[in-house]
């Protein structure tokens, strides 16, 4: 998964000596996360959502829809994969009112997100806020490192019904689980959909690196 470690923890973990000494503790800390983070089912707060041309639009906008966000870094393998089964599931549910939406949270995600797109053929909407911005949204433990990707599944009425950290077992078979959690919300009415909401125009795909962390 990709790691946003800018975080206090981040500062005086000695990456270069894993070990079971250091590693033990770290690790209770990242299980602990899952639990400290806010519960769902909750309210989505309003979050602005950034393209790559400087236009912003709030996520309430999407509401009537069920709407599946993905805060990820562009340069994140473990993001990329899960952008692209979120167009998977894009094409095949977007008529019945399914609404998938990515975040970028890395550094110049703002240059790097129109790439992104065209690279991985994504026709919805991609965008970038602030890693501050994200964390707050999650409800995410600010001593915490914060693993990538992060998805929050919100129903047709604005409510965050599941939330996903980076690391979870959600994401070994990502488009399966998703594809279940999504069917029941999209039958649970809001009357018919509104026409899929089309990404802003995209420019030449850049070569996808690995995984970074978000500052």
């Amino acid at each position: 998964m990709g790691e946003s470690n800018s975080g206090p923890i981040a500062s005086w973990f000695p990456w270069g000596c894993v070990n079971m000494f250091y590693m033990k503790p770290f690790l209770l800390l990242l299980a602990l996360s899952s639990v400290l983070s806010a519960t769902d089912p909750r309210p989505a707060p309003e979050l602005v959502i950034k393209s790559a041309t400087g236009q912003e639009q709030l996520l309430s906008k999407f509401r009537g829809k069920v709407v599946a966000v993905e805060f990820l870094l562009t340069t994140c393998p473990h993001c990329q994969k899960a952008s692209q089964n979120m167009q998977k599931l894009y094409k095949e549910l977007g008529p019945q009112g399914f609404q998938p939406i990515g975040i970028a949270i890395n550094e110049m995600a703002n240059m790097l997100i129109a790439d992104y797109s065209k690279q991985f053929n994504l026709t919805y909407p991609i965008g970038h806020s602030h890693r501050d911005a994200a964390m707050q949204f999650l409800a995410h433990p600010v001593m915490m490192s914060m693993l990538m990707p992060q998805l929050v599944v919100i129903d047709r009425k604005g409510i965050i019904r599941q939330q996903y950290p980076g690391g979870d077992k959600f994401f070994e078979n990502e488009e399966k689980n998703l594809r279940e959690v999504l069917l029941p919300l999209l039958k649970a009415g809001g009357g018919a959909a509104a026409a899929p909401t089309s990404a802003a125009p995209k420019k030449p795909a850049a070569t996808p690196a690995a995984a970074k962390s978000a500052k």
